[in-house]
């Protein structure tokens, strides 16, 4: 089994793209880069940690290749937003991949820029792409929040603008 682990807004809305795909063993989210040891969600909430919030995805890549995990995150977000992910704005909602392998590190780079080549956006790409440190669970009530809270995560989703974003900028792109 390997890691993936990838920071897109907020964690509640990054859990489902990956769920019941064949070779995902399990999807949790939790914190990763910032400069504090076992971050809290309230302080993170904060903006001061350094932290993102992420989702870490445990996976078969014979079921299921990494690349393949880069194909479904990239259209999850606004690639070229420095400053947070639609309504959630601040440090901790920067999109960016953590690679976990030289041949992570290596396909996440190349993924970069071939959506920077398709030319599909008109701003800058300016996701990073960052060496994956240590990888702090979320508190239990984060985790399956979808499942937990169906009816709150369903409005919050429709309030934040990222489906209206996936439609227009990512969907047409790929001929839907």
């Amino acid at each position: 089994m390997e890691k993936a682990t990838f920071a897109g807004g907020c964690f509640w809305c990054m859990v489902t793209p990956f769920e019941d795909l064949p070779g995902i063993q399990g999807i949790v989210s939790g914190y990763m880069g910032g400069h504090i040891e076992n971050p809290t969600y309230e302080q993170v909430k904060k903006g001061t940690t350094g932290h993102y919030e992420v989702v870490q995805i445990t996976f078969d890549s014979d079921l299921f290749p990494y690349v393949k995990l880069l194909q479904l995150f990239w259209p999850q977000i606004d690639p070229t937003d420095s400053e947070g992910q639609f309504q959630d704005r601040g440090p901790q909602y920067r999109a960016a991949i953590f690679y976990h392998t030289d041949e992570q590190k290596q396909l996440a780079i190349q993924s970069k820029q071939e959506l920077i080549d398709s030319k599909v956006f008109k701003k800058p790409i300016v996701t990073e792409i960052l060496n994956a440190s240590t990888f702090y669970l979320a508190e239990e009530y984060h985790q399956d929040y979808h499942k937990k809270n169906p009816k709150h995560y369903k409005e919050d989703r429709a309030m934040s603008g990222r489906d209206e974003f996936i439609e227009a900028n990512w969907n047409n792109r790929n001929g839907k």
